[in-house]
């Protein structure tokens, strides 16, 4: 069953990340946001599995309305 991903804030997470792969949260319903914890089970979403090549702070969205997941583009405004 497919569902509408839950808006967590109106702002983005803004974070510094280490070079590496991450799994960003698509569903909103991670206790660990903005990361996936496996809580999409069920809701016909998967996390965005996205690489950062090198250790810096970049914008993660929290509205889940983005068109460049998992990056913040300013759909929340």
């Amino acid at each position: 069953m497919s569902q509408e991903p839950k808006s967590v804030d109106n702002k983005p997470v803004v974070i510094e990340l280490n070079a590496g792969k991450h799994a960003w949260c698509a569903c909103g319903q991670s206790a660990n946001h903005p990361f996936c914890d496996g809580s999409h089970s069920g809701t016909g979403m998967s996390p965005v599995v996205f690489e950062v090549e090198e250790t810096k702070k970049v914008a993660l969205c929290a509205c889940k309305k983005t068109a460049g997941a998992p990056f913040c583009d300013g759909s929340h405004s």
